[in-house]
């Protein structure tokens, strides 16, 4: 049966962060994932983690400077130094909280800036960060994410994502298969659930999951997301799928769809 971790980012807004832990937990669920933990000491989540059973399923590395519009700076040429000193700081992070998936984004490209560039650097600091999480035991994701949400963003198919992981060709990175923003790029989100769940050396490391096209309750919208669980279940995902959505109005008031699966 598919397991879900509340993406505390978005959902539980009716509480200050800290306490959105304990309304999860009270709600049925048994694992969180939220952006960035960083506002926070890593002890003091731990101890809301530990005090209500909750597993941290993950979060994201720093992304260079949020509130100014920056969405990751993974791809970011210059931005080399930057990115190694996040990643030390996110598995620090990791070490305490416990996660073994750690998300990290690729940023913002310019129509005028050269593609390829941005790729090479990309391809390095992902090897690099690989490398580094390989000894914690900590799995790097990617994720493709839609150009209506994130104008700009560098990375937004799957197959493109897989292409990296394969030419890197690290054991622990692997791709974030977010079927929001898949639904959104690319659609056919069946077949390429079947594709990329079946590859050996890339393959699909975290799952999440909204409505479409208001990122909304998954019961909202244009997919069939009962099916989807079923296939995804079939398929012997045995990962956390993150409900990475925006409630349309009380986070437990919208959760009917869920209860079933808690």
């Amino acid at each position: 049966m598919p397991k879900f971790a509340a993406n505390l980012t978005m959902m539980y807004l009716e509480h200050p962060f800290l306490d959105r832990f304990a309304a999860a937990a009270k709600d049925g669920f048994k694992a969180v994932e939220f952006l960035f933990p960083y506002d926070f000491e890593a002890a003091e989540i731990k101890t809301r983690l530990a005090d209500n059973g909750l597993t941290q399923a993950l979060f994201n590395a720093p992304p260079g400077e949020w509130a100014a519009g920056e969405r990751g700076i993974a791809s970011l040429p210059g931005r080399e130094p930057e990115f190694r000193k996040s990643i030390e700081k996110a598995l620090e992070y990791t070490a305490v909280l416990g996660n073994r998936r750690l998300h990290v984004m690729a940023g913002l490209i310019a129509p005028e800036q050269l593609r390829e560039k941005h790729r090479a650097v990309y391809l390095e600091n992902l090897d690099y960060a690989a490398k580094e999480a390989l000894s914690l035991g900590i799995t790097v994701v990617i994720e493709p994410i839609n150009t209506r949400d994130i104008p700009g963003f560098f990375l937004n198919r799957q197959d493109d994502a897989q292409a990296v992981c394969d030419e890197i060709g690290a054991p622990n990175l692997q791709v974030q298969f977010d079927i929001y923003h898949c639904q959104i790029v690319e659609g056919d989100i069946a077949v390429k659930l079947k594709r990329d769940m079946k590859r050996h050396n890339a393959g699909i490391g975290h799952i999440q999951v909204a409505g479409v096209p208001d990122r909304h309750e998954p019961y909202l919208g244009e997919l069939n997301y009962p099916y989807l669980f079923e296939l995804i279940d079939s398929l012997g995902y045995d990962g956390w799928i993150g409900c990475e959505y925006r409630p349309k109005a009380g986070t437990s008031d919208g959760l009917g769809w869920i209860k079933p699966y808690l």
